[in-house]
């Protein structure tokens, strides 16, 4: 700080340790005039002078605020990234105490950032709002939670088991040919592998309408890793061997 003005030879010189600045309103603004008060003067020749009022300019830049309470829903996978938001309890945090400013969710919507299968996953929250008589004054930072996408079942269809006589073992031979799947969602690229398919009867006795357990099903294909296969089971009967 310096002063502007005094004659070559007086001794004179600016007191700044009283000195405050204040802007004309609270408000976000760039610009903003700031009248300084508290200046003085000092030395020998200070008494001749007097000291004109000192304005300046500069910025009030609105306060960041973030959104606290909002997550999102796990999913399973659907080929698409929309995430289902919890928003009832949505509050924010860094409001000055005495000011009116909430949070406004009607237009909040969720998006994974891919759509494959994994656990916590980034879920992007757009579309978040202020509002109330003081929001002009805050900004609101980016948001995002996690959620997770799980792997939609998928059932074989098209396989069966063939009748067998009593032969004291287990072993079901299995008709694979048309082995199919139900559930895939148009355009991924997933197929069966039955290759490693062997079925079981539960018990070796002699009966109708007996149930098969089929193991050593798979998936294959692109989008397989976003897919389970359920569990299968046929019929078959085991009749009785002629001696």
């Amino acid at each position: 700080a310096g002063l502007n003005g005094v004659i070559s030879g007086d001794n004179v010189s600016i007191v700044t340790s009283s000195a405050t600045g204040a802007f004309a309103t609270k408000i976000v603004e760039n610009g903003k005039t700031v009248t300084v008060s508290g200046l003085s003067l000092s030395g020998g020749d200070a008494a001749n002078y007097t000291l004109a009022g000192f304005t300046t300019t500069a910025n009030i830049t609105a306060k960041q605020l973030t959104a606290t309470n909002i997550s999102a829903e796990n999913k399973e996978y659907n080929q698409q990234l929309n995430a289902t938001l919890n928003l009832g309890s949505a509050a924010l945090d860094g409001v000055i105490s005495g000011d009116a400013v909430s949070i406004v969710t009607s237009s909040a919507t969720g998006a994974f950032g891919s759509k494959t299968v994994a656990n916590g996953k980034t879920v992007t929250v757009s579309g978040l709002s202020l509002s109330g008589g003081d929001a002009a004054n805050y900004t609101l930072a980016g948001f995002t939670t996690t959620a997770n996408i799980t792997a939609k079942q998928l059932t074989a269809t098209n396989i069966t088991a063939a009748n067998k006589e009593y032969d004291r073992g287990l072993t079901a031979v299995l008709s694979l040919g048309s082995a199919g799947l139900n559930g895939v969602i148009s355009g991924d690229i997933v197929s069966i592998v039955t290759s490693s398919a062997t079925g079981a009867f539960t018990t070796k006795i002699v009966e109708n309408g007996k149930t098969v357990t089929v193991s050593g099903l798979s998936l294959s294909g692109g989008d397989a890793a976003n897919y389970t296969l359920a569990g299968f089971t046929t019929t078959a009967n085991i009749t009785a061997k002629q001696v």
